[in-house]
């Protein structure tokens, strides 16, 4: 059990009743007594009764002590099932498989138990604004906000969030929106998947980078649609390389993934006006462009958009943190009514309360805030990897100019970052593979990525020593 002392004991009463092991009318040990048997404080039991008789589980009877209510909840009593011979379900021919196999980036559940752990996009607790970001949520659990809270939106959206987007994040981007243009969704992700499933088709063509974020093949494939890779070089992707039949690209154009590098201004020019010619859809995923902590970011591909070509997906998983699951997209009404009438069918709306207490955190100036903390941090962290990585001959294969939180590296010919990855585990070192990235069949296993979001600027020196020692066993 977790939470407090006083919680556990609610927990363990409310278990114990439900089971059925306390029955209606049943008289509870007193709160001297069951204090004694579980060695805390009188006052913490007669505290958990307390919120147990407000939740109708106990009821007191003045002298007489506490019971358990006739009004308790209980779990109802079924008559076993019938036996009947076995017969194995063929889950093959069930299911299809056509999702638990898809290829997905792995990390173990305990990763903030190793020392090193050079994984991407997840947060530092010791960065994040924890006690503003709970002023805000229970603010959002106000009265005032009771409707935000527990209303059915419909298909909807968190009108103060909107409002933050549209006149706030966007413009920051270049980017004009009204609030029809605009959907909330649950993160990033699912962004990608709502626009994939809008555009495409099985008989549709989508042109995607290579490599790429695994989570993008995933939402294409359950489109059925026609796929054609395109390898990005150290500008991104090349436009001259896109396929001659072409209904939509998907792109990363300000921080590639898994790469980091970023599109140049006369390339995504080149882009926007080869996708009016063509008369096909952009769906740009800028992710992380809050992380540009050491230039500004180039304008995004949908601040050059004069057709409505460009679908912009947002984050503010990778900002705040990735189990917010909050993201937004960006496009034309018509594009944007479709998707709202598709999150509906799905699972109506993100979370009221979440939406809210994201529309405080960001209006109030606590986003921004937390925003340059983690600027300065990843600056001074990016800056003592490459000074470590260049100082034990480690190759860097990609980095933004511009910022982000991730070094794309390559090994030497020959190794097989899957197996180096397993043995650094033995050193507390967490680095990410980089075959599960790329879509040929036979996939390059010399790459990986090492992020900086969730360690310690005075540990990377060490971890660095560890993987550059591991490669050099891997090729001696």
């Amino acid at each position: 059990m977790e939470g407090t002392l006083q919680q556990q004991i609610q927990q363990m009463v409310a278990q114990g009743i439900l089971s059925g092991r306390f029955q209606p009318g049943e008289k509870m040990p007193s709160s001297r007594k069951l204090a004694q048997q579980l060695g805390v404080s009188r006052i913490t039991v007669t505290l958990a009764y307390t919120e147990l008789m407000a939740d109708d589980y106990l009821t007191s009877r003045g002298r007489s002590g506490y019971f358990v209510s006739d009004n308790a909840p209980t779990t109802p009593q079924f008559e076993p099932p019938r036996q009947a011979p076995a017969r194995a379900v063929d889950w093959t021919r069930a299911l299809g498989q056509r999702f638990a196999g898809a290829p997905s980036l792995r990390r173990p559940e305990n990763w903030r138990q190793f020392r090193f752990p050079f994984i991407y996009g997840q947060t530092d607790p010791t960065l994040f604004d924890h006690q503003n970001w709970r002023l805000c949520a229970v603010k959002a659990l106000g009265q005032r906000d009771f409707e935000a809270l527990t209303a059915d939106y419909y298909e909807r959206d968190d009108p103060q969030l909107i409002e933050f987007i549209a006149r706030h994040t966007l413009p920051r981007r270049g980017i004009v929106a009204r609030p029809e243009e605009i959907l909330v969704t649950m993160g990033a992700q699912n962004a990608l998947w709502l626009a994939a499933q809008v555009l495409l088709n099985q008989r549709r063509t989508v042109a995607m980078e290579n490599p790429c974020y695994p989570g993008l093949r995933n939402a294409l494939a359950q489109t059925r649609c026609i796929t054609h890779p395109v390898d990005i070089d150290a500008d991104g992707l090349p436009p001259e390389a896109l396929p001659d039949e072409l209904d939509v690209v998907f792109t990363t154009p300000s921080h590639h993934c898994p790469t980091a590098v970023t599109m140049p201004l006369e390339r995504r020019q080149r882009l926007i006006d080869m996708a009016s010619e063509r008369d096909f859809m952009i769906v740009e995923d800028d992710y992380e462009f809050e992380m540009s902590f050491l230039k500004a970011p180039s304008p995004a591909l949908k601040s050059m958009d004069r057709d409505g070509r460009v679908i912009y997906v947002g984050s503010f998983s990778k900002s705040l943190f990735p189990g917010l699951r909050l993201g937004y997209l960006v496009g034309a009404e018509p594009f944007i009514r479709e998707a709202r009438a598709l999150r509906a069918a799905i699972l109506r709306h993100p979370p009221g309360h979440i939406q809210r207490t994201a529309a405080y955190f960001l209006s109030l100036g606590h986003y921004d805030s937390l925003i340059r903390r983690m600027g300065r941090a990843y600056h001074e962290r990016r800056t003592v990897m490459e000074e470590a990585i260049h100082a034990h001959g480690l190759r860097i294969a990609g980095a933004n100019a511009f910022g982000g939180s991730s070094f794309w590296m390559e090994a030497p010919e020959g190794v097989d970052t899957g197996v180096l990855a397993q043995e650094l585990r033995a050193e507390s070192v967490l680095i990410e593979p980089g075959s599960s990235m790329f879509l040929q069949e036979n996939p390059p296993t010399r790459f990986y990525r090492l992020g900086y979001s969730s360690i310690a600027a005075s540990r990377i020196p060490e971890g660095i020593a560890r993987i550059a020692a591991a490669i050099d066993r891997a090729t001696g």
